[in-house]
């Protein structure tokens, strides 16, 4: 696993839900989970009605409901755009 942390966002069409660093975001899209480790490849992916769950450097893991929408990697920046997301 690269050292330079993940910075992640997620967000519902009308608020930020969460935002940080992380270790690991593990997501579900309609092709099936993906996770996420800093230095992954650029994508961008069709989410999956499901959990989006992010691991913080302390180990901490924050989990939320995502739906109807995309996941957006590039450069260690990792941005979940959802139709509906909260906090679990």
């Amino acid at each position: 696993m690269a050292s330079a942390p993940l910075s992640v966002s997620v967000v519902s069409a009308d608020h930020q839900v969460w935002s940080g660093e992380a270790t690991l975001v593990i997501a579900k899209t309609v092709e099936g989970e993906i996770g996420i480790l800093a230095g992954h490849e650029p994508m961008l992916a069709v989410l999956a009605s499901g959990e989006v769950r992010i691991t913080v450097a302390s180990g901490e893991k924050i989990v939320a409901h995502a739906a109807d929408g995309f996941l957006s990697v590039e450069n260690n920046t990792v941005t979940i755009v959802a139709r509906s997301a909260e906090l679990v």
